[in-house]
């Protein structure tokens, strides 16, 4: 069933073509997610709007790193130009910001992109500041229409549960949110307003990585996996602000492979004790000076039941650094190993075969895919949100036990303590 173009909504912002292939700088991954969750819908609103992740501006000119024309807003204005949704809307806290962003966006995408508009309404409004602008922007919409947040991970949980309380999907990015609490408070309301909530856990659209977990499956119980996954230490410039103040490195880089893990073992086991440790003194030194409780390394260390074998147990042990050497030929390392009790899988998707070397910077590794739909159908009727929890999407339902995960982690951390992860009723608790 289709929704003619007067049903469609609006969509605020806080990836198919084959347009995507053509721009090394957008992951197809992030680009498939979007694309999935926002497509045919008319009004889109990211709340995240001002940041590297929707625009590329960093408040000192175009990230340095692999997303330095942004990817939500950029992807949005594609879906734009092809006609899948209409108004589009970017928040921030300061308007003051939407001048030198403009012109960013439109010297690097409206100028290079053929038919690319990068126009949009701007909460708040040029020279006010705002922390709440959300609300308002939330309230100009109508049920139905769309946000994607990309915010400070402890904003995610009150802006999503304000706009699901108006009747608005969400695409939040990941961590859905750093308290398990206010995860199942989520899952909640997702419930009770009838709307679809993804969380933005892109791997789970690479294709090696989706091929692996299907292969998995047939590796009989599980029993191990090892993670790494890290980003040069020159990442703590962009991240001062709230590096080790309003999160950490765990909840930004483990989160992608906790919940591939998670994933996997989907009805095969579940997570039941957590246990983290920590390295310091890099990103707290000179020249980065973040807050003293920052760390650089963070490892996880997790037990895992399987689920129809009492005999079987394994072990996961999840590590993420934001103090990894420069000029290492690639952005963000990440590679994982998963073993079970018939063979084995190792995945680099740092590595894929495919290096280009330049007289000045030497050797660089690239990864050329960085880069029916709920919404929609859950709109027009023919699908209701907790239908998408059994195709395994990253539902805010499918994801709460990498909540679980790094919440547990972060107290372990602070608590110098073991966490016990179970279910009591029909909610995961930590203990």
């Amino acid at each position: 069933m289709r929704v003619r173009a007067a049903e469609r909504h609006w969509v605020l912002t806080f990836e198919t073509t084959d347009w995507h292939l053509r721009n090394p700088d957008i992951s197809t991954n992030h680009y498939l997610i979007l694309s999935i969750a926002m497509s045919n819908l008319s009004n889109v609103l990211a709340t995240g709007g001002t940041g590297e992740y929707t625009t590329g501006w960093t408040g000192s000119g175009a990230s340095t790193s692999d997303k330095k024309i942004g990817v939500v807003g950029l992807t949005m204005f594609d879906l734009r130009r092809l006609g899948k949704i209409g108004k589009l809307g970017m928040v921030g806290v300061n308007g003051g910001k939407f001048p030198a962003i403009r012109r960013h966006l439109q010297e690097n995408i409206e100028n290079v992109y053929r038919d690319m508009d990068t126009s949009f309404e701007e909460y708040p409004k040029e020279g006010n500041i705002d922390p709440e602008a959300y609300k308002d922007a939330i309230d100009k919409m109508t049920p139905g229409d769309a946000i994607i947040v990309f915010t400070p991970d402890s904003t995610h949980h009150p802006i999503s549960l304000y706009a699901m309380e108006r009747g608005i999907h969400v695409l939040v990015t990941k961590p859905a949110t750093k308290l398990l609490s206010h995860h199942n408070e989520l899952i909640a309301a997702a419930r009770k307003h009838n709307v679809v909530c993804f969380v933005e856990h892109h791997k789970r659209f690479d294709p090696v990585y989706s091929d692996a977990k299907t292969r998995a499956q047939a590796l009989g119980e599980f029993n191990f996996f090892n993670a790494w996954m890290s980003q040069p230490k020159s990442q703590l410039e962009t991240f001062r602000a709230w590096a080790g103040k309003d999160s950490d490195i765990s909840y930004y880089l483990s989160s992608h492979h906790i919940d591939i893990c998670c994933w996997i073992l989907q009805d095969k086991a579940v997570p039941t004790r957590v246990v983290a440790s920590a390295a310091t003194g890099i990103a707290t030194g000179e020249p980065y000076n973040c807050v003293p409780q920052t760390e650089d390394t963070i490892t996880l260390l997790v037990d895992w039941q399987s689920i129809k074998s009492p005999g079987h147990k394994g072990t996961a042990v999840y590590t993420a650094s934001w103090t990894a050497p420069l000029k290492a030929g690639i952005h963000s390392a990440q590679h994982w190993y998963y073993m079970g009790s018939k063979g084995d899988i190792n995945v680099d998707q740092a590595h894929r075969g495919y290096d280009i070397t330049v007289d000045e910077t030497g050797k660089t590794w690239y990864n050329p895919f960085y880069s029916s739909m709920p919404a929609r159908e859950v709109n027009a009727g023919v699908a209701k949100p907790s239908d998408y929890d059994g195709h395994g999407y990253p539902t805010i339902t499918n994801t709460v036990l990498t909540t679980a995960i790094l919440n547990a982690g972060r107290i372990s951390l602070d608590e110098k303590r073991a966490v016990g992860i179970k279910k009591s009723g029909d909610e995961w608790i930590l203990e």
